[in-house]
């Protein structure tokens, strides 16, 4: 089921992670990554800080994960990594061969940070960074540091100016997300080069760490190249695979998602999408460069697929009980159906007038039978197109309403 479509509320004890107690002078903090890896027995974490403060009602599930690589069966979930905006210490997560210190001028040019606000809870929020790829604000980023966002704010770090952002395309299982800064001119881009990187070459991680808005650099050097690594979601069973991956041993770490890899001569090289976690030693790894703009390319085109979804998905704006529910038999129309859990104040299910407990049993006809279906049919339509719902209340009388989607939060 495509989750930024509409996402069911999982079981709180098993799939939600619990808010991260902070104290109040400290302000807002942040929570373990979205997505978990596990490289040749160690934990990798994906680099994007997700926000710890969960709505009630508002489906959110963290896409923490046990993996396993592909040849090595063992699986671990990741340890929970948690940070304090300002509480940065290079030297607690430095590697043995490489310390993270302050980008200079020079390497902040060309790069943001970028903060997105997750299904519609300003308290729900993940830290990331990215790459200008033009004057007029196109950026290019990882797709997991704006998956599930619904408001998203950059941050020019060479002028400081921020923006807010739409979501032009992103492709889930290569992790690439490109952006569009509203209202941008006269940015200067980050130079890429895509001739490619060799074992042994000095690089350079530059990015959001921790998620603290100052950007870090972390030199080292590349370790391996052609690396693949299977994702796993503990939540759905799913595993996706990143593969012609750059393997490095620079200081990277969370926050520092989709920021540049730039070479000796500072040229960006790769997208740092991922660390190990848990050990002495930090090894990261970034998606090259060129391999993400091909899928820019796609997208600028604006050429979906299966894996390619451009823009944002249409959205009903409801939160599921479970995945399948039987709906009500107190009704002339009793049938399988997917109950709501809630829905979000504002969006079209809300301004129908469904609420919780109602229970969704067809869409313009076609049958609910489980979440999956549902989400099969709104994902078949665009944001602006209207669908008829028919649905059952808590009494088990039937309704027809038909609403108008809108665009949900990144895929």
């Amino acid at each position: 089921m495509n989750a930024n479509e509409f996402e069911p509320t999982p079981p709180v004890a098993s799939a939600v992670a619990p808010p991260v107690t902070v104290p109040a002078a400290t302000g807002h903090a942040f929570r373990k990554p979205h997505i978990a890896l596990m490289v040749g027995g160690f934990t990798a974490l994906v680099l994007g800080i997700a926000g710890a403060g969960i709505a009630v009602g508002v489906a959110i599930s963290p896409h923490s994960s046990s993996i396993s690589s592909a040849t090595d069966s063992t699986t671990a979930s990741a340890p929970d990594f948690y940070a304090q905006p300002g509480s940065y210490d290079p030297s607690a997560t430095a590697s043995t061969s490489t310390d993270a210190v302050a980008a200079t001028d020079e390497q902040q040019v060309g790069v943001v940070t970028i903060v997105s606000t997750l299904y519609y809870d300003s308290a729900s929020q993940a830290a990331g960074t990215g790459i200008i790829l033009s004057s007029t604000g196109e950026i290019l980023t990882n797709n997991h540091v704006i998956a599930g966002a619904t408001e998203i704010e950059v941050t020019v770090e060479s002028t400081g100016e921020t923006y807010t952002a739409e979501v032009v395309g992103t492709d889930a299982t290569a992790d690439v997300a490109v952006l569009q800064l509203d209202d941008a001119s006269g940015l200067t881009a980050a130079t890429l080069d895509s001739t490619g990187v060799a074992v042994a070459d000095a690089v350079t991680s530059v990015g959001n760490a921790n998620g603290t808005g100052d950007l870090v650099a972390a030199a080292g050097t590349v370790t391996a190249l052609d690396e693949s690594i299977e994702v796993g979601n503990e939540y759905t069973g799913a595993t996706e695979s990143l593969t012609d991956l750059i393997e490095i041993d620079a200081d990277v770490v969370s926050g520092d998602s989709g920021g540049p890899l730039v070479d000796a001569d500072g040229e960006v090289v790769g997208i740092v999408t991922a660390a190990s976690s848990g050990t002495a030693d930090i090894t990261g790894y970034a998606i090259e460069i060129d391999t993400a703009l091909a899928i820019v390319d796609q997208i600028e085109a604006g050429t979906a697929s299966d894996n390619v979804v451009i823009g944002t998905p249409a959205f009903l704006g409801v939160t599921l009980a479970d995945t399948t529910t039987t709906a009500p038999t107190t009704g002339t129309d009793a049938a399988t159906g997917v109950e709501l859990g809630g829905v979000i104040d504002g969006l079209p299910a809300a301004d129908a007038g469904l609420v919780a407990g109602d229970t969704i049993t067809a869409v313009d006809g076609n049958t609910v039978s489980n979440a999956e279906s549902l989400s099969e049919i709104i994902a078949s339509h665009e944001p602006g197109e209207s669908v008829t719902i028919t649905y059952l209340d808590a009494t088990g009388e039937s309704h027809s309403v038909t609403v108008t989607l809108v665009e949900g939060p990144a895929a």
